[in-house]
């Protein structure tokens, strides 16, 4: 499984852990990715896809999955989220 959301493109971030004494440890900052079933109502199907919650708030505020799809930028969408987009766009 990828750790990056399929719809904003958040992968990890690399970073140091800094402890008092200033000594230095690699760190990998993991996106908080959850598994979520979409409904598209433009597709009349179910898509389950690999989001952040950061992501799965902007979804709910634009106001469903084919709203987000149809104002998302498609450079940052996984190459799978770019045929749902394609798709909703025809109908």
């Amino acid at each position: 499984m990828s750790k990056r959301c399929e719809l904003t493109g958040v992968s990890p971030l690399k970073g140091n852990n800094v402890s008092h004494a200033n000594n230095k440890t690699k760190k990998r900052f993991l996106p908080n990715l959850k598994k979520i079933t979409f409904k598209s109502d433009a597709l009349k199907r179910n898509i389950r896809l690999n989001v952040t919650s950061s992501a799965l708030r902007t979804v709910d505020f634009k106001g469903g999955l084919d709203k987000f799809l149809k104002t998302a930028k498609t450079k940052n969408l996984s190459k799978r989220v770019k045929k749902i987009k394609l798709s909703i766009t025809a109908k």
